[in-house]
């Protein structure tokens, strides 16, 4: 299975920065029909590199396990297909592209079976939007499902978790706008390009998204709305959610495919209970039949993803570094105060680096400015929790 197993953790220490020049070939292959995440595996284990696999003649490619079909897609695409014009474009028109080898990837997301190869985005994500619940339901939403939808989303915003969801209508879109207008962030994961709005009238909703989250998909820009492009993309809602609550949902409401993808990736499930007559309730009952916990009051959520050790994992995330140059720093002003001149000596780092990087140190509680450009780490008995 395509996991953050050993074959991926050796490859990531061992390989490059990533960079725009590797990310085209990501960016290409994500192009070539039937090559997605299992076969990049493949291709990725057999070259060590998707640049050499992009590179590769016909008989290594066999030779890698790939069967004809792919083959003669690639081989057939690579005649034609502009790597470094195509790669541009896509930025040009404000679209990002996230690979897995992205250290910008949601790392939860990454650790499900077969996580996207290539992830495109408007908008942005930030690292508290690893703290997020998905919020999902039926189009054709009740007065009773609008309430919920709205209570609830609004209750996790004002708790500082990221609301996610499909940007559909009814649960979804009630979901979105909720998170919003309680000044939150939402993202968005859509069953199209994230430049192909669905539904329509959507889409000045999606242009808040943009602006207090994102827009995510899997598919190619301008890729259209299909049905069938929808089930699959509710893995990746699940995926980056630490729990998904149903809201509303019929017997074969879509929403019961995103709740089994999160049963399967190890995620909590809530569904909210309703008369036993309704039909927009049918789902959500056999869900709480079948195990999913039911969602009686809204603070259950949090009391499951046991919100204390939220609170210290964004405490720790806070405090610890987060790259290899505060990492060095760290390491430099161990013993004692030092001048941003002797750091620059001994780290043999740029002074700017330097600069930027104790700046935003400081602002962690990491290190002190002592006066005159000269710094202090800041001892681990000195950090502390913020009790305001």
């Amino acid at each position: 299975m395509f996991k953050q197993g050993r074959w991926w953790s050796n490859y990531k220490s061992g390989h490059r920065s990533v960079t725009s020049d590797s990310k085209k070939f990501w960016l290409g292959f994500s192009r070539v029909k039937g090559i997605g995440a299992a076969r990049t595996q493949i291709l990725i284990k057999y070259f060590g590199d998707l640049a050499v696999a992009w590179r590769a003649s016909e008989k290594q490619l066999r030779e890698a396990g790939l069967s004809p079909k792919p083959v003669q897609s690639l081989l057939e695409l690579r005649r034609n297909f502009d790597l470094d014009g195509e790669y541009q474009r896509i930025i040009d028109s404000g679209i990002q592209i996230l690979t897995l080898d992205d250290p910008s990837y949601p790392k939860r997301l990454a650790t499900i079976d077969y996580p996207p190869p290539v992830l495109f985005l408007k908008g942005d994500l930030q690292p508290d939007d690893d703290f997020s619940v998905a919020i999902v339901g039926t189009r054709r939403v009740t007065s009773y499902g609008r309430q919920v939808a709205t209570e609830l989303a609004r209750y996790l915003a004002q708790n500082q978790m990221t609301v996610i969801s499909g940007l559909a209508r009814g649960v979804d879109g009630i979901a979105h706008q909720a998170a919003l207008d309680a000044g939150g962030r939402t993202l968005a994961v859509l069953g199209s390009g994230v430049d192909v709005i669905y539904p329509p009238e959507h889409r000045s909703l999606a242009a808040s998204i943009v602006q207090n989250g994102a827009l995510i998909s899997d598919y190619y820009p301008g890729t259209s709305p299909e049905g069938n492009n929808f089930p699959p993309r509710n893995r990746i809602i699940s995926g980056l959610s630490l729990a998904v609550v149903i809201v509303e949902a019929g017997e074969r409401s879509g929403a019961l495919i995103t709740a089994n993808f999160a049963a399967g990736q190890g995620r909590d499930v809530f569904a909210v209970p309703g008369p036993i007559y309704a039909p927009r309730s049918k789902g959500t009952n056999r869900l709480i039949r079948d195990g999913a916990l039911p969602l009686l009051e809204f603070s259950e959520i949090l009391e499951a993803l046991q919100l204390a050790q939220i609170e210290d994992y964004r405490y720790a995330k806070q405090v610890i570094p987060e790259n290899d140059i505060e990492l060095l720093l760290m390491e430099t002003l161990r013993d004692e105060p030092m001048h941003i001149n002797e750091i620059k000596a001994v780290t043999e780092l740029p002074i700017d680096k330097i600069s930027s990087a104790l700046v935003l140190m400081e602002l962690k509680g990491l290190v002190r400015n002592t006066g005159n450009l000269t710094y202090l780490s800041v001892g681990e008995s000195e950090l502390h929790y913020d009790e305001a």
